[in-house]
This record gives structure tokens, C-alpha cells and sequence, in this order.
């Protein structure tokens, strides 16, 4: 398993173009908020002490979620040119057992979003305090790795399900495509989740990764928070936060940071189940 899938893991970062795609969507978030999101945001808070500080460390607490979900399906795309090339079909001949490779390749997809995540993480990082705000306290720090790695697997395990059902490389491009250019939506980046159509707030809301973005936003803005709303009246963080996607309300009910974290949880594991119930009939 773990030779299978150190050699996922030198195909995948071996091919320049399939590294660069599976970060487009993020280089796409950081261009229009570098340009002009940032900007906006910053602007329709006037006179809110440490507002870019806040807004900034939104945008990448996402980023990072978006991260974790494009960066495994990039890597997930190994299973579609095994296929394509009847690599996969050596490898079933083979001694190894059917879920040894399932496996790895499932190990390579979790690593390559590990590595990447982490990377989005130190960029972060460095672009919140350029821009004249605070490096997370470690125990933030150490929350938001545990985030990344919980991220990571559920992204994995979901990814390769939906990749179980495609069989060619251009199917593939297309759907990675479409998950791409629908992540930053997923994830409330360009569009607050509280501006959107109540039904299209359930599918948001619905989808298991965007609750990474809501549990990392907490760790992140936890500080940023804290400095802006210190003078506020009573209800106007959690209002804000409400608006904003940092906490999730169905109903009347507010979601806890324990919801969320169950709900990734559980996507890892059904969806897990269910890509190596179809790998193994293959």
C-alpha cells in the first residue's frame, strides 16, 4: 500500500499541469481577492478597527478548505489514467489485493492534500501578517492542522467516490472543472452564504466540506473577532458571523463547532465506505 502510493504520489507531482489545475480554483480566490474582493469587503466595514485583519483571515480560513477539496481531486486523477492507460487492470492481475490498492490510492490523494493544504496554510499565514495582521497563536495553530488533516480525509474520501464513477481523463478534467469553478460558492468565498437563496443556503449548507470552512473561519477569526467586536454592542459578532459563514443556523438552531466537526466525520466514513465498496467491484 505505502509503495503504491509513494508512486501515486511521484505521478501526480511529476506532472506540473495536474499540480497547477488542481490549485486553480485557489489561485482564481486569491486573484479576485487580491484585486478587488478584498477591497470591497474592507470598504463596506468603514471605521471597524482591524477590519482587514478580520476580512483577511476569512478569505484564507476558506481558501484553505477550498484547498483541501481541489488538491485531492487533483490527485484522485491518477485512478482515471490508471484506468484509461488498463494500468489498473495490471494492477488487479497482480499479487496485491483489491483493497490494498484502493488504498493507496486513497493514501496518495489524503497526502497529496496534506501537503498542499499545509502549504496554503504557511502562505497564509505570511499574507495575513503582510497585510499587517497576527500570526495564529500555537494552540490556533495546532486546531488548524488538526482542521487540515480532518479536511483532507473527508475531501479525500468524497472526491473518490464521485472519481469511482468517471472512467476517462476528459470526463475527469470536466468534473474537475465543475467542482473547481463551484468550491469557492461551496464555501461562501464569493458569495456570503447569508445573501444567497434560502434554497441555495441548504445546499451549501448541505455540503459536508463547507463545514471545514465554517470550522476553520472559527479558529482563525477567533483573535480578529475578538479586537473588532470588543466595543460592539451585544448580538453584532454574532451576527456578523451568521452573515458571513462563520457559524451555521438551521432554523433557529445554531450549529455548533461539534455538529460540524460530526458532520465531516461522517461524510469521511460513508463516503469511504462507499468508494471502496465500488472500487472493489471494478
Amino acid at each position: 500500500m505505502t509503495t503504491l502510493a509513494i508512486r501515486n504520489l511521484k505521478i501526480f507531482f511529476r506532472d506540473r499541469a495536474s499540480v497547477f489545475f488542481s490549485l486553480l480554483a485557489v489561485l482564481i480566490i486569491i486573484g479576485l481577492y487580491a484585486a478587488f474582493l478584498g477591497d470591497t469587503l474592507v470598504r463596506g466595514m468603514p471605521d471597524v478597527p482591524g477590519a482587514r485583519f478580520l476580512m483577511d483571515s476569512w478569505i484564507m480560513a476558506g481558501l484553505l478548505a477550498v484547498t483541501s477539496l481541489t488538491s485531492t481531486m487533483g490527485a484522485a486523477g491518477v485512478v482515471v489514467e490508471d484506468r484509461a492507460r488498463g494500468i489498473a487492470k495490471d494492477f488487479q492481475c497482480s499479487p496485491l489485493k483489491k483493497s490494498t490498492i484502493v488504498a493507496g490510492y486513497l493514501l496518495a490523494a489524503i497526502l497529496v492534500g496534506l501537503i498542499m493544504t499545509t502549504v496554503a496554510l504557511i502562505a497564509a499565514q505570511v499574507y495575513i501578517v503582510a497585510s499587517g495582521g497576527k500570526l495564529l497563536p500555537l494552540a490556533a495553530l495546532l486546531k488548524t492542522v488538526g482542521l487540515i488533516v480532518l479536511s483532507t480525509i473527508a475531501s479525500g474520501s468524497l472526491v473518490f467516490f464521485l472519481t469511482s464513477f468517471l472512467k476517462t481523463p476528459n470526463a475527469f478534467g470536466v468534473a474537475s472543472t465543475v467542482i473547481g469553478t463551484l468550491a469557492g460558492f461551496l464555501m461562501g468565498i464569493y458569495v456570503p452564504v447569508s445573501v444567497l437563496p434560502s434554497t441555495v443556503q441548504v445546499v451549501v449548507k448541505a455540503f459536508p466540506i463547507s463545514h471545514a470552512a465554517v470550522l476553520l473561519r472559527q479558529v482563525m477569526m477567533e483573535v480578529p473577532l475578538a479586537e473588532t467586536f470588543a466595543a460592539a454592542p451585544a448580538g453584532t459578532a454574532a451576527r456578523f458571523q451568521e452573515e458571513l459563514g462563520v457559524i451555521y443556523k438551521v432554523g433557529d438552531y445554531t450549529l455548533s463547532p461539534a455538529h460540524s466537526a460530526a458532520v465531516l466525520v461522517l461524510s469521511a466514513v460513508v463516503f469511504f465506505a462507499l468508494a471502496v465498496r465500488r472500487m472493489m467491484k471494478e
